[in-house]
């Protein structure tokens, strides 16, 4: 990968909020939009969500999914020059006696603190998304499959 294209993934990443995310819901594609916040290291992306959304209850069938995030289009060129990365992986529950989830929460927290009061609400969860795999498309032609790995190299560009 050169240079700038390493160089504009960190800051993809970090600048966007929301991304799409890919369930099965009964064996079919669904796609829905969430907001994330990424681990420091770009190895998981956390999302807050409620049971009663169908990605949420898609995850607990089956917790492969796929998360893209994307460049905002703002119609000033050619939309196939913007970046964007999907990131294959699987969600889990983040427990509040996981390890990281005062990390976890607190990565949230910091993108979205206008959601704080969520966190009292009984149908909400805090989930994890571990990367596998990513497919980083950082212009047109410039494609690149990363591993968790590659990401966490990215993660610590400034």
């Amino acid at each position: 990968m050169d240079d700038e294209s390493l160089w504009l993934l960190p800051q993809l990443i970090r600048a966007q909020r929301v991304a799409s995310l890919g369930t099965l819901r009964d064996g079919a594609p669904f796609v829905s939009m969430v907001l994330y916040a990424p681990a420091e290291d770009f190895r998981s992306y956390y999302m807050h969500t409620s049971r009663l959304a169908y990605h949420t209850q898609d995850i607990q069938r089956d917790p492969r999914v796929s998360l893209m995030i994307a460049e905002a289009d703002d119609a000033t060129r050619d939309p196939q020059t913007l970046a964007r990365i999907s990131i294959m992986g699987a969600a889990t529950i983040c427990a509040v006696e996981d390890a990281d989830y005062v990390v976890a929460r607190g990565a949230y927290l910091a993108r979205f603190p206008e959601l704080a009061f969520t966190f009292g609400f009984g149908d909400f969860a805090l989930y994890r998304i571990t990367a596998e795999s990513a497919r980083y498309v950082a212009g047109f032609a410039r494609a690149f499959t990363l591993t968790p790995a590659r990401l966490a190299q990215a993660s610590r560009i400034a």
